[in-house]
């Protein structure tokens, strides 16, 4: 009756010697290809100080007429932008400038990042089913697999700094782009699609002239939520040596410094409010442009 009640399982010799042997081989693999994985990623690694001095050595009237402008463009609206200039005064006025600027670098070249990654991968899986049974499952992985679990790899190989946190942002960031760009693409009427083969269109000015203008308002809902999780690694990706908000609040979990800890974290949320306001009007306008509307 025992076997009923307790699950059959390796033996502790064999299952450590498979775990042996897996950390053995990932330690192998960091010591032969360690350093060739640093020189790849020097460049952007280059770029993301650079942006990031740029943030910081920019007045801050400038970042408030950019930030104000781009809201504006986005939104087209006086309440969103004038609620975007107030939220980075406030933030200038409780003294976490520099770390905002720090964080709107690394969620800024994240973002892009993914986009330029997550897009041409999303157009891959609604071209080919095959292709889309074979990502679907690995961003599963990305999206669940706890972000502390694929933050050893990353720092075995890269160590602690920038880079590691910008991956590691990344990986959790990047699957919505890559899904919802998928799914508006194939979400395209296949009337339109048929008048485009009739107009004799080829393969590529069909996806460029059709399938992607009005798949838009799903790659921008994509890229909205990218930039939402992106911020949500704030505060972990700080725990491998990346600047920022995350910071000061990791310092107050440590001390128990519960104003330090509320400040920083409504300074994130601040700028999620913002990014996600924007971006969501601007995804409303090309709903509306492709429904017809004004």
């Amino acid at each position: 009756m025992e076997f009923l009640y307790e699950f059959p399982s390796l033996g502790r010799k064999t299952l450590s010697g498979m775990k042996q042997a897996v950390d053995e081989t990932f330690k192998g693999f960091s010591r032969a290809y360690g350093e060739q994985l640093e020189n790849f990623f020097d460049p952007l690694l280059r770029f993301l100080i650079w942006f990031e001095k740029l943030l910081e050595a920019t007045p801050w009237p400038v970042i408030l007429l950019v930030v104000g402008g781009l809201a504006w463009l986005g939104s087209r609206s006086w309440k969103i932008t004038a609620g975007s200039v107030l939220a980075f005064i406030a933030i200038g006025v409780l003294d976490m400038w520099e770390d905002t600027m720090a964080t709107l670098a690394i969620i800024s070249v994240a973002t892009l990042l993914c986009i330029a990654i997550g897009i041409p991968l999303g157009i891959l899986m609604s071209r080919s089913d095959r292709a889309q049974g074979i990502i679907t499952p690995i961003l599963d992985v990305m999206q669940t697999i706890p972000s502390f679990v694929y933050l050893i790899p990353v720092v075995m190989l890269l160590g602690i700094g920038k880079v590691p946190g910008l991956l590691a942002v990344c990986i959790y960031a990047i699957p919505p782009i890559v899904r919802l760009t998928n799914l508006g693409i194939r979400l395209v009427d296949k009337d339109v699609l048929e008048a485009a083969d009739a107009f004799g269109t080829s393969p590529w000015q069909k996806l460029w002239g059709v399938q992607v203008p009005l798949a838009l308002p799903n790659i921008f809902a994509g890229i909205n939520q990218t930039i939402m999780m992106a911020l949500s690694m704030v505060v972990i990706a700080s725990m491998i040596g990346v600047k920022g908000l995350g910071v000061p609040v990791l310092r107050a979990i440590s001390n128990q410094y519960l104003a330090l800890g509320l400040m920083n974290g409504l300074a994130i949320v601040a700028l999620a409010i913002i990014f996600d306001r924007v971006s969501q009007t601007y995804g409303k306008r090309l709903q509306a442009y492709r429904n017809g509307g004004k």
